[in-house]
């Protein structure tokens, strides 16, 4: 199977989302981090695959809608299920393993194994780390923007504050991915969307 389009995309969000805003959540969060994403490709030095980043942004978090109850509230509790949800459903409807695994490997700054079993975290106990370039940027552009109440556009300095609290080797990944991918232009992402940057 090849890449899917923006539209083919675009459409499992309108067939997956529980309710309208679960949509407009969700995909909106996919387009702004596919728009960081895209922002940040040429400051690396090897040419990367944009049709697969494009694809990756878009569709790193559909897994979210599994989360949503028939009252149409999200389960905050096992968030960080979202990606392998998300893994699961792609590989169901036959896209290749490259895309899904950017929905299980872009959490945080990359979960492993032990940190599944120190946190005690109700996923498979194996490594959900970024291995390709591809899913190293799209992980990290993930950093910049939250789908809280309201949603917010982070910096670098605000997303390293908060993962501090998994310990300082989060803090140094996520630094060695502000020296390999530079900061985006989070100033003119937050007028557009009419969203906060904090």
């Amino acid at each position: 199977m090849s890449l899917p389009t923006d539209e083919q995309i675009r459409a499992l969000h309108e067939r997956f989302a529980p309710t309208k805003g679960a949509f407009e959540l969700v995909y909106t969060h996919c387009q702004i981090i596919c728009e960081v994403a895209e922002q940040l490709l040429g400051r690396y030095p090897v040419p990367l695959d944009t049709a697969l980043v494009r694809a990756g942004s878009l569709l790193h978090d559909i897994g979210v809608y599994r989360l949503y109850n028939d009252a149409g509230q999200l389960d905050h509790g096992t968030y960080v299920r979202h990606g392998i949800l998300g893994h699961t459903m792609l590989r169901e409807l036959g896209f290749p393993e490259l895309v899904n695994r950017f929905c299980s490997h872009h959490t945080g700054v990359g979960l492993t194994r032990d940190d599944v079993v120190r946190q005690g975290l109700p996923l498979p106990v194996r490594d959900y780390t970024a291995d390709t370039v591809e899913e190293q940027l799209v992980m990290y552009a993930d950093k910049f923007h939250s789908k809280t109440t309201p949603p917010t556009f982070l910096t670098a300095s605000s997303f390293a504050a908060s993962v501090r609290r998994f310990g300082d080797d989060k803090v140094d990944r996520f630094a060695a991915m502000v020296k390999t991918f530079g900061e985006p232009d989070l100033v003119s992402l937050s007028h557009r969307y009419r969203q906060p940057l904090v």
